[in-house]
């Protein structure tokens, strides 16, 4: 995900933008005729554009008998239709991660991106048409909760998630700090569903820590927000002094961030100039984002951890490092968010987020839904994380070692 605001493009008043189109005017005037209305329009071009590709007559016949007919027709305000039929335009592309968003929705999203805010700590998707857990943060109260990546969120205090954007569903899991949400859960492997309470709390997004072990340094990255490079290089700078050998890269659960903190740390283990992701859009030239740091790790031995809340912005380096290093990624197959977003602010403070385009990893494989599969596949349990037990940590640490004996030699 690019910082706030993105790639800015043009887009002008809803309304305006989709009557606009073709001569989806015209028929709406046509039927409009037939079924006079006083409505007003401004910015309209090509009245007179003979390629007809929507009839906008059913919208206003359908908007007329709503208002008239229907039991709550004289409680719902005009406005709120409106913002009911833009959330209908973003929801017909089938894409959960285009999203409409009303005035008070609209600031809270803003609040999410800050990093700071009430709620769980988890970060959630759509898959599959079904609610779920992307990854819970750390030392949040998700985590402690027990929410796993990958768990299906069926229920929120009772009522199902059927149908739910992501919007929505935020809305149903935030409240006030000190409260109680209960979720019900179903996880692969489970054979019937299990309520989970959780007490929300403010939630402050974690960077990174780390550790060294066997003279090799782990770094746990959970998000590429603002302070993640500084913290990466604290890291650094103590285990290179500590004459450690090489680099466990941990981003399980890590749910992504900024695009561009991605790319400058690439920077730091590609040559200059080698390719780190290309975004690909529908109608212009693709845009490539290149390794641009001083490479001080381009030799250095290195393995990345990843499992299913290995999302976006961890998908695009972790990817990168492997297409360009051949490093290799040890865990679970990554949750495959590889579509990039603008969030665009409308004249009454609401705001769309579309997606524009897709990203591509140096060697072409598209991250959007199937993710990066692991060279060396192992499954954390439930067992092994009550235990303590990180199988997969080990196994990182097993396969860095040969990688250090091979760079010896």
């Amino acid at each position: 995900m690019n910082k706030l605001g993105f790639v800015k493009i043009l887009v002008i008043g809803i309304v305006v933008a989709v009557l606009a189109t073709g001569g989806s005017f015209y028929v709406g005037f046509r039927f409009g005729q037939q079924d006079p209305k006083v409505i007003t329009v401004k910015g309209i071009t090509n009245l007179d554009d003979p390629d007809i590709r929507a009839d906008f007559g059913v919208f206003w016949q359908a908007w007329e008998k709503l208002i008239s007919q229907h039991i709550n027709g004289d409680e719902i305000t005009e406005q709120n239709l409106v913002y009911g039929a833009v959330a209908g335009l973003a929801d017909s592309f089938n894409d959960p991660h285009t999203v409409f968003f009303p005035p008070p929705d609209a600031k809270k999203f803003e609040e999410d991106v800050t990093g700071r805010f009430g709620g769980i700590g988890a970060e959630i998707g759509i898959r599959d048409d079904q609610l779920m857990v992307i990854a819970p943060l750390k030392e949040s109260p998700a985590e402690k909760a027990g929410l796993l990546p990958k768990d299906f969120i069926l229920k929120v205090d009772d009522e199902s998630t059927d149908g739910l954007d992501i919007n929505e569903a935020v809305k149903k899991i935030r409240g006030e700090i000190g409260t109680a949400v209960t979720l019900t859960i179903l996880r692969v492997g489970w054979e019937t569903t299990k309520d989970i309470t959780i007490i929300r709390d403010e939630i402050r997004v974690p960077t990174a820590d780390w550790d060294i072990k066997d003279n090799l340094l782990h770094i746990r990255l959970y998000s590429f927000n603002e302070n993640a490079p500084s913290q990466f290089q604290k890291a650094l700078v103590e285990g290179l002094a500590k004459g450690v050998d090489g680099i466990v890269l941990d981003l399980r659960n890590n749910p992504g961030g900024f695009l561009e903190i991605a790319v400058d740390l690439a920077g730091l283990f590609l040559p200059k100039e080698s390719l780190v992701v290309s975004e690909v859009f529908r109608d212009r030239p693709k845009t490539d984002f290149y390794a641009r740091g001083n490479a001080a790790l381009k030799d250095f031995p290195t393995v990345i951890l990843v499992n299913g809340g290995s999302a976006s912005a961890s998908e695009i380096l972790a990817g990168a490092l492997r297409d360009v290093r051949g490093i290799k990624l040890i865990g679970e197959q990554t949750f495959g968010k590889g579509t990039v977003q603008t969030l665009e602010k409308l004249k009454d403070n609401s705001s769309l987020k579309i997606t524009i385009a897709k990203w591509v990893t140096p060697a072409g494989h598209e991250i959007e839904k199937d993710g990066l599969t692991p060279d060396f596949e192992i499954k954390l349990t439930e067992e092994d994380i009550t235990a303590g037990n990180d199988t997969q940590l080990s196994k990182a640490f097993e396969v860095l070692k040969e990688e250090v004996v091979a760079s010896n030699q």
